[in-house]
């Protein structure tokens, strides 16, 4: 059976509504649910709310926790509009298995594209609000007084006129059998008293004694243990393969194939004996073809895309640029270059399964719990209902644990093949994990652009050649044959351009493609914003002056560019040796604007001397947050900008380890000032946007020191590394 998940807002809704006694977005009404609830001690007031006798409020969390704080603000969310003490408050993952039972009930489960809080935040609000206006009218039923003179603070309901005061526990039996209202009324900003708060991040104590729970950390009685080595060239498969060595040795149980030969598996009594004999299997690969690609034939091939006749025109064209680029007096020219990236998260993919009485057990590190049954069920062509996932926190995922999960239906395959009722763990090495990702795209961009007399922009021709992941990994067709992520940072230009004229080329490769942190964002500005800064050079203008002269007074990239040179002191200099750079985007419903500050000597060492990050998320949950996700970002910038690079030869990735794909070392970490700067009136994403206009940020700044634009990354080639 093929278990599928809507994906439109209309299939959301439609499959919300079809829970027994609830509307859309997921609120649950009372009535036969309550009588369910009541058999517990915990009173659910919706599926969002349960309310112990005690007066304890467990919030339900839906998404996952990765080390970017969810797990602390979406719960706020509901917590402020239920007016309860947060001291007052539990969080828990919602049972997966129950939101597929009753239709995704608990909406989107995916965290991924910094839209935990932005996609979610009114029907959350709604569930906090929902929950008081029902315990409200509880008090009202049970003391007899009037609606209208109840008020509730700090999860205390109070009738001054008779001096009662009550909290929540001793109303929610009550409450959980009243009917939902209609209509419920959310608070003006002004009014909260969570929300914008920086709360201590629940999941921060056990991350930091170490009692902290991640999928790699799962053992269980009579566990079994597999090791896995995939093709070395992508889409290969195992022709033949030779365990006679193998299975000799100490603890071994079987060798196999699995998923139509795609991987081969040792299954052992413990992970290390399993590993150990793995590396004694003779395995001879079918490479499918794929074993001739390399790097020089990559780039030649994207780098045809660039010159392709043919071409998606993107959507935000408009006048006439090749008649204002013939007519203008300067005309520049410049391609850019960003390679594949691996995301290497710590904490390595795997899964735990067992498969036992009718049912498939799973603990998975996953950034999307419903997408990881789904995943499961398949493998095992069975119905997703049957299939119970055991959440844990990831060690990291930066998209790579929110797209197939295709580790955790390896590890349902290898239960299956064994048919045992003992659970398995599949573990990857750090090398076979960072030599199969889903990587982000190889990126190419041309940019033309021609200024008039006064330094104006009047033409803007942009080509990008990239992959697209929603085509390649997800088989989605591309709506005019342009992919939103690769084209991310031109699809809207926060500069006031009359002529514009852009394109997207896609390229196939056989290497496999992924949503990365901050996706098309964390490549786009490298190239629009560093092209910017020669245009205002060329122009003879100050790079922030002229972003400015080309933005309307209304437009909200301005508002936040403008904060983060204040917060630089842009309008003066630094000191002597010390070189700054700016940049501005737009991503997730953002506005981010960043300045770097640095110098760099004859060697090449780089010493940055300090960051401004900027962002306007309209409103602001949790502002410690916020501040430790944009220094997050920095630290993934970096690492990116020095050394990020996935190199191909032969049809396979050269790198294997953190030896060869380096990452940015604690003393390396530079200061970074967060400036939070909302306007309200939107809810903006908040894990990515940091990433977005540090980048060019960093270039545009190392262009000021040494006179020498860079446009094609990683940095270290060119000589450069940290002081």
């Amino acid at each position: 059976m093929k278990n599928t998940l809507p994906t439109s807002r209309r299939g959301f809704l439609c499959a919300t509504a079809g829970v027994s006694g609830s509307f859309a977005l997921g609120i649950e009404l009372g009535g036969a649910q309550a009588l369910e609830a009541a058999e517990n001690a915990n009173k659910r007031i919706n599926i969002w709310v349960e309310i112990a006798p005690d007066d304890t409020v467990d919030i339900k969390f839906a998404r996952s926790e990765m080390g970017q704080g969810s797990l602390t603000s979406a719960p706020q969310l509901v917590a402020d509009e239920l007016d309860a003490s947060w001291e007052q408050v539990r969080i828990s993952y919602v049972d997966a298995n129950e939101h597929m039972r009753r239709n995704r009930a608990w909406g989107d489960m995916a965290t991924v594209g910094s839209r935990t809080i932005r996609n979610s935040q009114d029907y959350l609000r709604t569930a906090g609000a929902t929950a008081k206006a029902m315990l409200l009218t509880a008090a009202s039923q049970k003391w007899s007084v009037p609606l209208s003179e109840l008020t509730v603070n700090q999860g205390i309901i109070s009738h001054e006129a008779s001096n009662r005061r009550t909290g929540f526990g001793s109303l929610a039996a009550l409450a959980a059998t009243l009917a939902i209202p209609e209509e419920v009324s959310l608070k003006d900003p002004s009014g909260w008293h969570i929300i914008g708060k920086s709360v201590p991040r629940i999941d921060i104590p056990a991350s930091v004694d170490g009692s902290q729970v991640y999928g790699i950390d799962i053992e269980l009685p009579d566990m079994l243990h597999a090791s896995i080595a995939q093709s070395p060239v992508f889409g290969g498969k195992v022709r033949t393969f030779d365990a006679e060595k193998a299975k000799g040795r100490r603890g071994i149980l079987e060798v196999f194939t699995i998923d139509e030969g795609k991987a081969l598996v040792v299954v052992a009594d413990n992970w290390w004996r399993a590993k150990q004999a793995l590396q004694e299997v003779v395995i001879e690969w079918d490479n499918q073809g794929n074993d001739s690609i390399g790097d020089a034939e990559l780039i030649a091939q994207f780098t045809m895309a660039l010159s392709a006749p043919e071409a998606a025109a993107l959507p935000n064209n408009r006048g006439d640029a090749e008649t204002a680029l013939a007519s203008s007096k300067t005309v520049l020219e410049a391609d850019y270059y960003t390679p594949f990236l691996s995301h290497s998260p710590m904490e390595p993919m795997g899964a735990t399964v067992q498969i036992a009485n009718d049912r498939v057990d799973i603990w998975c590190s996953t950034q999307n719990a419903e997408g990881c049954l789904v995943a499961v069920a398949n493998a095992l062509q069975r119905d997703v209902t049957d299939v119970y996932l055991h959440r844990v926190q990831a060690g990291g995922g930066f998209g790579r644990r929110g797209g197939g999960d295709e580790y955790a239906a390896q590890a349902a395959l290898i239960a299956a093949h064994l048919r045992t009722q003992r659970p398995v763990k599949l573990l990857w090495t750090r090398e076979e994990d960072m030599q199969h990702d889903f990587y982000r795209p190889l990126g190419m961009y041309r940019l033309k652009a021609g200024l008039n007399e006064e330094g104006k922009i009047t033409g803007w021709e942009a080509r990008i050649a990239s992959g697209s992941i929603l085509n390649q990994m997800r088989g989605v067709p591309l709506a005019r044959g342009v992919d939103g992520p690769a084209t991310e940072g031109f699809l809207h230009l926060p500069y006031e351009i009359a002529d514009q004229k852009q394109s997207y080329k896609q390229v196939n490769t056989h290497v496999p493609l992924g949503f990365w942190r901050t996706v098309g964002w964390s490549q786009t500005p490298f190239a629009r914003e560093q092209f910017i800064d020669e245009l205002a050079l060329a122009a003879g203008k100050d790079p922030l002056a002229f972003r400015l002269e080309h933005m309307p007074e209304d437009e909200l990239s301005r508002h936040i560019l403008e904060v983060a040179a204040e917060a630089a002191n842009w309008s003066s200099k630094p000191v002597q040796g010390v070189y700054r750079g700016i940049a501005t985007t737009e991503p997730y419903g953002s506005y981010t604007a960043a300045v770097v500050e640095l110098s760099v000597d004859d060697s090449g060492a780089i010493k940055v001397h300090r960051i401004i990050q900027a962002i306007n998320c309209g409103h602001a949950v949790n502002p410690l947050n916020i501040e430790a996700q944009l220094q997050g970002a920095t630290v993934w910038t970096l690492t990116a900008a020095m050394w990020g690079e996935i190199n191909i030869s032969e049809g396979r990735v050269m790198q294997s380890n953190f030896h060869d794909y380096r990452m940015l070392r604690l003393a390396e970490m530079p200061h970074v000032e967060v400036v939070i700067a909302n306007t309200g009136g939107f809810w903006g994403g908040v894990g990515e946007p940091g990433q977005a206009p540090l980048l060019p940020a960093f270039c545009n700044a190392l262009y000021a020191a040494t006179g020498k634009r860079i446009r094609k990354l990683p940095l270290h080639h060119f000589g450069y590394r940290f002081a």
